[in-house]
């Protein structure tokens, strides 16, 4: 219970805080080779889709394919609903908190419902997908770059459940370096630096 509330008060707390720009991809999009690339270029989009990845191996169970199915899911709905011209208040803002609470998830490796499970993951990947969709051109090919994010980011989901899986003896040590960074990377985001 107390990590539902932790989570539910640093939620509300960020609704608070002053908008940052968590999403740290580069330059001009075009389409699917940009969409592949993109995840892999931001540090914000990188931590998050590995931890995600290995919380979900350390859930198990159903968790191991429901959580990575969700973020997809709720990733191309975010992207959507940009496209749909639908504003996401403090999305960059939501995207540092995603980063700081995934790694914490990771670090604490509190087991938890796979229904919550699910929804805390959809809830950072909704604005995940809305702030890389708002980066593409009207111009360009939305279909493309989507593809390629969501294709990169299934791949960095699977590298996260491949590791939690593999039962290394250093598991733990990847644990806490994969959580501290989140850590360190998210808090450093929202304090807009």
């Amino acid at each position: 219970m107390k990590i539902k509330l932790l989570i539910a008060v640093t939620g509300l707390l960020s609704l608070a805080s002053l908008p940052v720009h968590a999403h740290t991809g580069l330059g001009t999009v075009h389409g699917l080779v940009d969409g592949l690339l993109h995840p892999l270029l931001g540090i914000d989009h990188l931590l998050v889709m590995l931890a995600i990845g290995l919380w979900a191996a350390k859930l198990g169970g159903r968790a191991l394919w429901m959580v990575p199915g969700s973020f997809l899911l709720a990733m191309a709905a975010g992207a959507g609903l940009h496209y749909t011209g639908f504003t996401i208040s403090a999305a960059e803002t939501w995207v540092a908190f995603s980063v700081l609470a995934s790694g914490w998830l990771v670090l604490k490796n509190q087991h938890i419902s796979s229904g919550f499970a699910v929804a805390i993951a959809a809830g950072f990947a909704l604005s995940h997908g809305y702030v890389h969709a708002a980066e593409l051109q009207a111009s360009n090919d939305a279909v493309g770059y989507v593809s390629g994010f969501l294709l990169t980011t299934a791949v960095l989901h699977g590298l996260g459940v491949a590791v939690g899986l593999s039962g290394a003896v250093r598991l733990k040590i990847i644990n806490s370096a994969l959580g501290l960074l989140c850590a360190v990377v998210g808090t450093t985001l929202l304090a807009g630096i």
